[in-house]
C-alpha cells in the first residue's frame, strides 16, 4: 500500500488502454482521499486533458468538474478544506473508514474480514502508517494493484470482481452522501462525485462479468 506521500500522478492518455486508465484512476482518488493536494498535483490538473481518464462518457462530466474543482482552488485553501472534513480534534465530520459505513462502528469486524482478505491476497498494512487498512484510500489501491500488478494469481479480474463487491461497493457512495451533506464541502464535492460515477461505472462493468 501507499505511504500517502504525493507522489506524482500521470494522467493516462485514452489510448493507453483502459486497464492502465482504470488503475491510475483508482491511484489517483486514493491520492485525493487521503491528502489534500500539493501544488505539483494542482499543477498537473492545470494542463489535465478534460476528457474522462476511463473509457467512457458516463465519466465525461464528474472528470470535468473534479478538473474545474481542482483549478479553482489553492494547496492552502485545500488543505484548510480536507482537514475541516476529515481531519481536527475528536471526530471528523466526515469519517473515510469502510467498518463505520458497515457496522456504525470504527475497528469493528468488517476491518477484521479485510484483513483476512488482504493477508489471501498476499498484502500487508505498512505499520509506519496511522490509518488503519478500511481507509478508502487503501481499499482503491489495493484495487489499483489488482488491475496493474505482475502477479496474474492475484491480479486479474475475478480477484477484483470479489475485493470490489466486497469491500467498496457496499458503501463507498455513502461517503460520497456524507461529504455532500458538509456546507464546507467545495472541492471534495467534486471529488465524491468523481468517486460516486467511477464506482457506480464499475459495479456495471462487474455486473456484465457475472451475466
Amino acid at each position: 500500500m501507499s505511504d500517502g506521500t504525493a507522489t506524482p500522478l500521470r494522467f493516462t492518455p485514452a489510448d493507453d488502454g483502459e486497464e492502465q486508465a482504470r488503475a491510475e484512476l483508482y491511484g489517483l482518488l486514493a491520492r485525493l482521499w487521503l491528502a489534500p493536494p500539493d501544488e505539483a498535483l494542482l499543477q498537473q490538473f492545470a494542463v489535465a486533458v478534460t476528457q474522462a481518464p476511463e473509457a467512457g462518457g458516463h465519466l465525461e462530466a464528474p472528470w470535468q468538474a473534479l478538473v474545474a474543482a481542482m483549478r479553482a482552488t489553492t494547496a492552502a485553501d485545500a488543505a484548510e478544506e480536507y482537514d475541516a472534513l476529515f481531519g481536527g480534534i475528536g471526530k471528523p465530520e466526515v469519517l473515510v473508514y469502510g467498518s463505520f459505513y458497515l457496522s456504525g462502528y470504527l475497528n469493528e469486524q468488517p476491518l477484521a474480514r479485510l484483513r483476512d482478505e488482504l493477508r489471501r491476497l498476499g498484502l500487508a498494512r505498512d505499520e509506519a502508517r496511522g490509518e488503519t487498512e478500511d481507509h478508502v484510500a487503501y481499499l482503491f489501491e489495493v484495487m489499483r494493484y489488482l488491475i496493474g500488478g505482475d502477479d496474474a494469481a492475484v491480479c486479474n479480474l475475478e480477484q477484483q470482481r470479489r475485493f470490489f463487491r466486497a469491500q467498496l461497493q457496499p458503501w463507498v457512495a455513502q461517503l460520497c452522501n456524507a461529504v455532500d451533506a458538509q456546507p464546507s464541502a467545495r472541492t471534495w464535492r467534486a471529488v465524491a462525485e468523481m468517486t460516486r460515477q467511477f464506482v457506480a461505472v464499475e459495479t456495471q462493468a462487474f455486473d456484465l462479468l457475472e451475466t
